[in-house]
């Protein structure tokens, strides 16, 4: 699978290593600008899959640069995420104007937050999610017997091995319909 790609774009060199560090150690590929300029021209040759950016950069802000993304068809949609080190209501009100998918207050809020705030863009409620364990890892067993499964996860009506699958019903609480059904016959497992 390909990692997300996130460009990152700040003038603040040491914030954006920072970020540039943590984005990379959460598995996305990291692409940076010190500028709008920048920005503009790297999203337009990379198409990233989100921008994460300040405002108030030389040459061109971060709002400029997002009404220049959105005349562009190939750029239009892509997710953008406004990085404020003052946090005002007035920037916050032309971010969400600009369509901005959220606006994160760089010292009120850890960057294990804003990597989850990231992540959460391509959350979709409905994603289905198919996850297979083995029958000898932590409660295996004892899920088994009390769900009166063969030991061993195996259909009763084909021997297809059981896996879990998850629907996701709420992105912001991440709560998931489950159940059990045949990888083979898909059969949900009673």
């Amino acid at each position: 699978m390909a990692k997300l790609k996130i460009l990152l774009i700040d003038d603040d060199i040491d914030l954006r290593e920072m970020y540039a560090e943590v984005f990379r150690n959460a598995g996305f590929e990291v692409l940076e600008a010190q500028d709008g300029v920048e920005g503009l021209d790297i999203a337009s040759k990379e198409i990233p899959n989100v921008i994460f950016t300040g405002i108030v950069m030389p040459r061109m802000d971060g709002f400029t640069m997002m009404e220049s993304l959105k005349k562009t068809v190939m750029t239009a949609n892509i997710p953008i995420i406004i990085s404020s080190h003052m946090g005002r209501e007035e920037d916050r009100e032309r971010a969400n104007e600009l369509g901005a998918k959220d606006f994160i207050i760089r010292n009120m809020t850890p960057p294990v937050e804003v990597v989850e705030r990231v992540n959460s863009l391509f959350l979709k409620e409905g994603n289905e999610y198919k996850i297979a364990f083995s029958q000898y890892d932590f409660d295996a067993q004892k899920l088994a017997k009390n769900f009166s499964f063969q030991p061993n996860f195996l259909c009763l009506e084909c021997g297809g091995k059981l896996i879990l699958n998850m629907k996701l019903q709420n992105v912001k609480d991440r709560l998931f319909e489950t159940r059990f059904v045949c990888s083979k016959c898909g059969l949900e497992a009673k």
